[in-house]
């Protein structure tokens, strides 16, 4: 195995084990490399139509740069119980009869609770990166593309590529 799909092994185990609300996990996660790698870039560049979201392209060329791509996802998230309101509406009750529905990008409406647990399980993975001297950025279009693709099951997908480079090519770029 190449170091760079053992760095992105490494980050997957610590989403995996990042805390979850109320000890149930919802987070799906599945590695991108090789050939996969240049297919959701390919789809990246079609993507830049989309609506006036022209940095797909761009985002889709450091796909394409990249050693491999960890996808993070929230599958089937129920509701976390807690009557909170931070859905939008007014208990974890209301909130399940909503129904789910399909946005243009992302499913929705989600517990902010579920989307917290993603965030969480982000920052896990995005801390392992950093400690193993991995250039990665955090990329939400990355995560719409691989949706759009089917390469993982969920509501809403967001990924982390991962790249050695002598600069880091996530942020040193032209807007």
């Amino acid at each position: 195995m190449d170091i760079m799909e053992t760095a992105a092994g490494l980050m997957e185990l610590s989403a995996r084990t990042a805390p979850k609300a109320c000890g149930m996990d919802y987070v799906g996660s599945r590695i991108i490399t090789g050939d996969m790698l240049n297919g959701l870039a390919d789809k990246m560049a079609d993507a830049a139509g989309w609506g006036g979201k022209d940095f797909f392209a761009r985002d889709g060329e450091t796909v394409r740069n990249s050693s491999a791509v960890l996808l993070l996802s929230l599958k089937q998230p129920k509701d976390a119980g807690l009557n909170c309101g931070a859905c939008g509406y007014e208990d974890c009750a209301e909130f399940r009869t909503a129904g789910k529905h399909a946005g243009p990008e992302f499913d929705g409406p989600i517990c902010a609770w579920r989307l917290i647990d993603l965030g969480i399980a982000l920052g896990s993975a995005a801390k392992t990166a950093g400690l193993l001297n991995a250039d990665n950025r955090i990329m939400y279009s990355v995560g719409v593309a691989a949706k759009k693709m089917g390469l993982i099951e969920g509501d809403i997908v967001v990924a982390i590529p991962i790249s050695a480079a002598g600069k880091n090519i996530y942020f040193d770029r032209k807007s």
